[in-house]
Parts: C-alpha cells; sequence; structure tokens
C-alpha cells in the first residue's frame, strides 16, 4: 500500500517512523526481545506496545542511570521494597515505581528509539517513562542499544491497580531523520489539511484550547483529591462522577487551580496522513503557569476516517503548577511535532484496529462509563 504523498516525500527511502510491518520483521529478527513472546495485537501502525513485568520496585525517588551504570544497579541504591505483581498490586498515588518490562532491544547502530505512555496511560495521569541501562533522558534509546527496558511509573492523580502484562507505554523506532519541516508542513496542510482551521505552524503544528463549545457548557473534567483505586483492566467501568468533577463555563475561560489535573479538548480537529505519524511536543513553560501533558503519539491515520469528515480532536492533559492561572479559549497550548513513515503501515489508526479513540471529543480514559 502506497500514497502519491508517501513517493513525494521520499518515505520509500526507508528513512523516517518504522511502520508496524517492519516492526514485526524487528521482532522475528531477534532486534526485538521478549518473555513471553511478543503477540501480534502489541504492534501498533507505527509503535509497539510494552508490556509489565512481575515485580515493582518502590523506590525513594525518580532517577536516571546515568552512563556507565544499569538499571538494576541504581534500584540497590534506591530500592525501599519490592511488589509481586502477579495476583495484581496497587501502586499508590504520589508513590515512584520501577518495573522491569517484559521487552527488551538489541538495536542496530542505524535506529534510534522513543517511547511515550499511551493515551488512556496519559488521561489517569498516570506518569509512566521509559528508563534503559546507561540511559542519561526519559524515554529516549540510542542507536546500537543492547539490553533491558524499564517503567518508570508514578500514579499522580489516582492510584491503580495493576497486574503483568499491562500496557501502559509504548515504543516507535526511527531511520534517520524524520521530522518534517515547517515549510513540508505547510505544504502538507495546503494539499491534506491537517487541521480544520487556519494552520499554526512554528517547530510542529500548533493547536489550542476550546473553552467554548458547540453545544452546552462542559469543557473539561478536574481530578477529584480522594478517590477510589482504579484496576486497568476494568474498561468503560468506573462512574466518572466518583474520580471527576465537570467544569462548566459560558465565558470562555477557565482558572486552572495549582497542582489540579484537567481534561480538557483542543479546539482543533487534526488529521495524521497515513505516511506520516506525530508526537505531541512539551510546552513551553515560559507561555504559561501549567504544562499540558504530551501523553502519547498520534499513530498513523488518526482523524483520517473520522465520521463527519476528516480530523479527530486532541484530548489535553493539563497540570498547573505553582500558581493559579486563567486559560483562555482559543490560547495556543502545544503543538505537534508530524514525522514522515519509513512505509504506510500496512494497518492505520481507527476502527480496523479497536483504536478507542478515533473521531473523539472530550473524553476520559477508556476506563470510564459514557452517557
Amino acid at each position: 500500500m502506497t500514497t502519491q504523498a508517501s513517493k513525494d516525500t521520499g518515505t520509500d527511502t526507508g528513512t523516517g517512523v518504522l511502520p508496524s510491518q517492519e516492526i514485526a520483521g524487528m521482532v522475528r529478527d531477534g532486534l526485538i526481545t521478549a518473555d513471553p513472546e511478543i503477540t501480534a495485537d502489541q504492534i501498533q501502525p507505527a509503535s509497539l506496545d510494552l508490556r509489565l513485568g512481575t515485580v515493582a520496585y518502590r523506590v525513594r525517588a525518580s532517577f536516571l542511570t546515568g552512563a556507565g551504570a544499569t538499571v538494576a544497579e541504581r534500584l540497590h541504591e534506591f530500592e525501599m521494597h519490592r511488589i509481586d505483581l502477579m495476583d495484581g498490586a496497587v501502586l499508590e498515588k504520589g508513590a515512584v515505581y520501577v518495573v522491569p518490562l517484559m521487552e527488551g532491544l538489541a538495536l542496530p547502530e542505524g535506529i534510534q528509539a522513543v517511547a511515550n505512555a499511551k493515551s488512556s496511560t496519559g488521561r489517569l495521569d498516570l506518569l509512566t517513562r521509559a528508563i534503559t541501562d546507561g540511559g542519561v533522558e526519559f524515554d529516549r534509546i540510542a542507536p546500537g542499544y543492547h539490553g533491558p527496558l524499564y517503567a518508570e511509573i508514578c500514579p499522580r492523580s489516582f492510584s491503580v491497580l495493576v497486574r503483568p502484562g499491562m500496557r501502559l507505554n509504548q515504543i516507535r523506532f526511527r531511520r534517520g531523520q524524520a521530522v518534517l519541516s515547517d515549510a513540508e508542513l505547510s505544504a502538507r496542510h495546503a494539499d491534506q489539511r491537517l487541521v480544520d482551521g487556519p494552520a499554526v505552524i512554528d517547530h510542529g503544528l500548533g493547536f489550542s484550547v476550546d473553552l467554548k463549545p458547540r453545544e452546552g457548557d462542559l469543557v473539561g473534567f478536574r481530578a477529584k483529591p480522594h478517590t477510589g483505586v482504579i484496576d486497568l483492566d476494568k474498561i468503560g467501568h468506573y462512574d466518572p462522577a466518583e474520580y471527576w468533577e465537570p467544569i462548566h463555563t459560558r465565558e470562555g475561560r477557565i482558572i486552572l487551580d495549582p497542582g489540579a489535573f484537567y481534561i480538557l479538548v483542543s479546539r482543533e480537529a487534526v488529521h495524521i496522513p497515513p505516511d506520516c505519524a506525530a508526537e505531541m511536543a512539551p510546552y513551553l513553560a515560559m507561555v504559561g503557569e501549567f504544562r499540558v501533558h504530551y501523553a502519547g503519539f498520534f499513530d498513523p491515520g488518526f482523524g483520517h476516517d473520522a465520521a463527519g469528515g476528516k480530523g479527530s480532536r486532541g484530548v489535553l492533559e493539563v497540570r498547573c503548577h505553582e500558581a493559579p492561572f486563567v486559560l483562555e479559549h482559543g490560547q495556543v497550548v502545544g503543538r505537534l511535532v508530524y514525522e514522515r513513515m519509513a512505509a504506510v503501515p500496512d494497518t492505520l489508526y481507527g476502527a480496523g484496529i479497536k483504536s478507542n479513540y478515533q473521531g473523539q471529543g472530550l473524553k476520559l480514559s477508556k476506563h470510564f462509563r459514557v452517557g
């Protein structure tokens, strides 16, 4: 499967984000290792879901391994106690855990990797980052890395029940330089409409917050401070009212409370063409007293076949910092960095692979009942 766009942008050269079929090839070739074996449904259009192992280490603080050291060595320094996950265990709000993952890597020199939290993980304010032996950055894995993978997990709003095999984060692989320049983004938008309104392009595609919905006055949700545990295996199970406070406004603005976590939605409907992927970039702290959580990747096909036309709105996970902050309708709060695919994936994001958030608007994670 190819497109004219893929030919025009050179994705047939093999440079870019690796698609599902090449990830499957890496598994077959032993470049991605796992115990137990990787299952077919772990492979997404442009990423691989990573699974929790059988034990969690409660640690005194978050850490980076550092050059020349292993995670196992650092755990010896920082471990408080270890927790068997086999029968399920609660990871408590505010604590920091390190969990060995079932997957490992044997990357060749020409391929680097980047990890990120899955969408549902981010919507629960569940800070999840990948760490590696010798790592000097979270979620970034250098070409040629051979070794195990670990997840650092810090539940920030809700305590969660986890079990081995759960998938809280995912990993993407790229060969060479994949990021589209602003000129390339502008040309893409002119040809394929990357958003349903004016495109604000500056080191990526800017997006803003929607605080004036077309219907009603519900603009978001704020996490309640004292709630029960969320079992991550339970889908469509929990009453949102027990965990979230709805945010209403008719003024086009809200005041963010320090330390609070919010679910909001972008004003723009975003479109990721089949030969592209995207990542939500960290928001510049100098522009406001808040942070838009960059929870996940946007797969090829996101918003490509949404009901009613192209585009799906992006859900924003927002945490306020030290001072109250007024957030206004239409305020630019982040940007999407688009990357070219090395090839169009065999499968795209959408109903065909049971994607949870295609065609979404304002939406909580899949664990909560709708309506």
